[in-house]
């Protein structure tokens, strides 16, 4: 091998606000395809198969330390997370070896072979390494295995098997990360797929989800294209499959070389724009074709770098990767090994400038659920100002007690229970067709419900009376969704590719000779259609208080905001979902908790195969996708807790599932049901779930 000093170079590299290659080494064998390492200071890479070469990146003589105790070439290394001591362990056919670095040096300094700690043998091919946050076990994955090797107790022959599946034998696990704030495990395999797995006790490492990372790359561009954001470094260079080159058909893989901690809470907010540092529980991920800024909260691609973008790289296709971020510069070292050749490059990347470059502006800011602004003149809103100023504050109001649970059917019906689920239902007939939405008014005195029929009924609660009726001549298309708004002011409601703002009036008066004479009556206001006039799949907001907020979702799987007070859309979210949304939950509170007022600009999405997303109207950004539940083939509802701290939903399996904000894996699987389940619906008052199922089933749950 030739003299450490002769065979690095330094390159002034390009664009340097965002990537430098700092040092290049060349290597007699390729390292592709083998696990690189790095620490704080130090890049570690096998030279000649067997030894184990660690540099430091803060010597400026690039000294090199050689360590030697493997017989089979070296395919996996990785460093501790500690400081003092520093370990690496290095892994190839025969042997996974621990070494403490400081003692290796001192017995260099010494003129001895330093020596490590044998932890496992004959494990197989090990891909991938990882050690945990406080260095005590040491992750293997070996084929599409995984063992958990403890560093004080530990088993030569087997290790201890966590997690084995046929469905991986085809794609080995490349890499492997331990994220110790949300306590979950990720690994990236060779197809390009990411499965998350949860660490938390009682878990069984069970399953959170599984990412296509080529699908989410794409996913990543569309939005930018579609808000109408430059890439970096040009508009051009997008991850698009379609404009590859013949000779570049490895890019559609895109294989997980390499999986690390990305820090962006070190990053000013103002750096990172809309991606705040609350929910900044990123991972890198190093591919043949680029690095990735990864969310674990949302499952979302938030930047990303192509090698062919930065033509002064000397390594544009990728076999080996490794990362590690430094908090004293707040810039991250790459390692990266040719996928062709024996080159090695050493890469700084500034992430600040990275996802600056990438992420969109706050569009969303001036927006809020809780209305900010007084109703204008001109304002669609401005019919209900006399109810406003008339009608108490939303604190002081009746509102949902939680004693009746209303419910829309599939045979034409309505039907009203008790809270318990007890006593005969209250039976509400006259629709012609399946009952699609069922709302109570805020003052719990009328019901509303829409079919499919085409028409809209309100009743009154109390003697199951129809009090108002809108028959199918008003509606273009069936109901979809309907409600009301601004604390019973209005009636909102969606047919079609357009959701329409009625006025209503409701005669209480009973005339015993003319009853069948209807003097209730209602009133257009306005009518939005959605942009590119889709039809809408969902239509939800808030009438417990004032918002001036509509969210609707259409069939391009889009969801899109309008502002009544301007009486026009305010925002387009691109690529929502995979598929397109059938329900949008609000955070609307209950008057028995109490809830920071921004808390009420969080929302939640759900779409067939696509799990459950939450939203921040203030930043139009997904914050965080669950996915534990399956529904592949049914629409299955979804509901917001009262206190904002839970999200439940139905699903395939016969189960509900109870999510916590915090926590992308779930923390109730509820049992017990016949069929697959529905609808949910938390009381307001009380700590009670009510399910629904496909066979016509409701059950009750409470909290323990």
């Amino acid at each position: 091998m030739e003299n450490p000093q002769d065979i690095f170079s330094s390159n002034g590299g390009c664009l340097i606000d965002i990537v430098i290659e700092k040092y290049l080494v060349e290597s007699k064998e390729s390292v592709s395809h083998v696990q690189l390492a790095c620490s704080m200071q130090d890049c570690a890479f096998p030279l000649d198969g067997t030894e184990l070469c660690i540099w430091n990146t803060e010597d400026p003589s690039h000294q090199l330390l050689i360590l030697r105790g493997h017989h089979q070439p070296i395919t996996a290394m990785a460093f501790g997370n500690k400081v003092n001591p520093l370990l690496i362990c290095s892994a190839s056919l025969d042997y996974v070896i621990m070494w403490n670095l400081e003692e290796c040096r001192e017995k260099v300094l010494q003129g001895l072979v330093p020596r490590g700690t044998v932890m496992g043998s004959l494990l197989g091919k090990v891909l991938c390494l990882q050690l945990s946050p406080d260095d005590h076990v040491v992750a293997v994955c070996a084929g599409n295995k995984i063992f958990m090797l403890d560093i004080e107790v530990w088993d030569h022959c087997t290790g201890s098997l966590i997690y084995s599946s046929s469905v991986l034998s085809a794609y080995p696990l490349l890499s492997l990360f331990i994220d110790a704030e949300s306590r979950q495990l990720v690994t990236g395999c060779a197809d390009g797929q990411l499965w998350i797995f949860s660490l938390m006790d009682g878990h069984h490492y069970r399953r959170v989800a599984r990412v296509d990372l080529r699908k989410k790359t794409e996913t990543f561009s569309t939005r930018r294209v579609k808000s109408g954001l430059c890439s970096q470094p040009e508009e051009s260079h997008l991850p698009s499959t379609s404009a590859l080159g013949k000779g570049e058909q490895v890019e559609v893989t895109f294989p997980v070389l390499r999986l690390a901690p990305c820090d962006l809470s070190l990053i000013p907010n103002s750096a990172c724009g809309c991606l705040s540092s609350e929910n900044t529980q990123c991972v890198w991920i190093g591919s043949s074709v680029g690095l990735f800024v990864f969310n674990l909260a949302n499952l979302e691609v938030e930047a990303a770098l192509y090698y062919k973008d930065f033509q002064s790289l000397s390594i544009l296709l990728a076999g080996s990767c490794a990362l590690r971020n430094r908090t004293a510069d707040r810039k991250a070292l790459c390692l990266l090994a040719s996928l062709f050749g024996g080159k090695i490059a050493v890469l700084e990347i500034n992430p600040a400038a990275l996802v600056r470059a990438q992420q969109c502006h706050s569009v969303g800011q001036s927006l809020s659920v809780p209305a900010s602004f007084c109703v204008l003149p001109t304002s669609p809103l401005y019919l209900g100002i006399a109810k406003e100023k008339s009608t108490k504050a939303a604190s002081q109001q009746r509102c949902g007690d939680g004693q009746w649970l209303a419910c829309g059917l599939a045979n034409h019906l309505s039907l009203v229970f008790d809270a318990s689920l007890t006593g005969t239902p209250a039976v509400f007939s006259g629709h012609d067709g399946a009952v699609n939405a069922v709302c109570w008014s805020q003052d719990r005195r009328w019901l509303l419900s829409a079919a499919q029929d085409g028409t809209l009924r309100v009743w009154s609660a109390r003697g199951a009376e129809l009090a108002l009726l809108l028959g199918k001549d008003m509606f273009s298309k069936p109901i979809q969704s309907a409600q009301f708004y601004y604390i019973d002011a209005f009636i909102l409601l969606s047919s079609g590719p357009e959701f329409q703002l009625l006025k209503y009036h409701i005669d209480t008066c009973k005339d015993e000779i003319k009853r069948y004479k209807q003097k209730s009556k209602s009133k257009l206001i306005c009518r939005l259609s959605m942009t590119g006039a889709v039809d809408m799949t969902s239509l939800s907001a808030v009438n417990d208080f004032y918002s001036h907020i509509v969210l609707t979702a259409g069939r391009n799987r889009t969801v899109e905001v309008f502002d009544l007070n301007a009486g026009c859309s305010a925002a387009v979210i691109a690529e929502a979902h995979s598929r397109p949304v059938h329900q949008i939950c609000q955070n609307k509170g209950s008057s028995f908790t109490t809830q920071q007022p921004q808390a009420y600009n969080l929302f939640l999405t759900t779409a067939i195969g696509d799990g459950m997303r939450l939203w921040d109207l203030r930043t139009l950004r997904c914050e965080r996708h669950f996915e534990g539940h399956p529904t592949r083939g049914y629409p299955c509802g979804i509901a917001f807790s009262p206190c904002g701290r839970f999200a439940a939903c139905g699903a395939e399996d016969r189960h509900a599932y109870v999510y916590e904000m915090g926590s992308s894996t779930y923390s109730h699987r509820l049992a017990g049901h016949t069929d697959t389940v529905t609808g949910v619906a938390f009381n307001p008052s009380a700590p009670q779930l009510a399910t629904a199922t496909l066979d016509g089933k409701l059950q009750l749950f409470l909290a323990e």
